[in-house]
């Protein structure tokens, strides 16, 4: 992507804790990021409630806020810094999740914050599973047999019309927390 020379003031939303196994490629990612978006001259606004992390080291941001990743403390660094974009992905699902809620609360707009890299819409897409499988249909890419259940009935009922094995995954997430896999119906249980 070419140099933006309307932005001035970037926006990352780290991850947050690190949890054994998961997040760390997204400090290591955000921590890179960081350097880059300095490297070019913008001005970075780090904001992560993790401190053991290198991402918060003072000479990655230009400014770093040790806050709770939290829509009330993202909406406050937002409308004190004032950037001019938020990059969503870079804090994984946390770095998503508050930018949609940044956006569906109008914060953004409030701030004239755009979001970089991914929109809102591109981000709803993705974690509403039936959103994404009929994307993936309207542009011909194949998609496995899949069905949304709202009950174990329903999963039962899904899972003997698709066959086992299958794989449980919920609904509005990117990361797979609490998806597994079932071999047969006392597994789905």
């Amino acid at each position: 992507m070419p140099k933006r020379n309307d932005i001035k003031k970037v926006l990352v939303i780290g991850s947050g804790p690190i949890v054994i196994g998961q997040a760390a490629e997204f400090d290591y990612a955000g921590t890179q990021a960081c350097l880059a978006l300095k490297e070019e001259g913008y001005q970075v606004i780090l904001a992560n409630s993790n401190p053991a992390t290198i991402m918060t080291d003072n000479s990655i941001a230009d400014k770093v806020y040790m806050e709770p990743l939290t829509l009330e403390y993202m909406a406050r660094i937002c409308r004190y810094e004032r950037p001019d974009a938020i990059i969503p992905g870079l804090g994984g699902q946390t770095g998503l999740n508050l930018s949609l809620q940044l956006f569906d609360k109008g914060v953004l707009d409030e701030c004239e914050i755009e979001l970089l890299g991914t929109d809102a819409e591109s981000i709803r897409k993705a974690e509403d599973r039936e959103k994404f499988k009929e994307l993936c249909l309207e542009l011909g890419e194949p998609v496995v047999p899949s069905c949304i259940a709202e009950s174990i009935e329903e999963g039962l009922e899904s899972a003997d019309k698709i066959g086992y094995p299958v794989i449980l995954r919920p609904a509005f997430t990117l990361g797979g927390t609490g998806g597994g896999f079932a071999s047969d119906p006392e597994e789905m249980r």
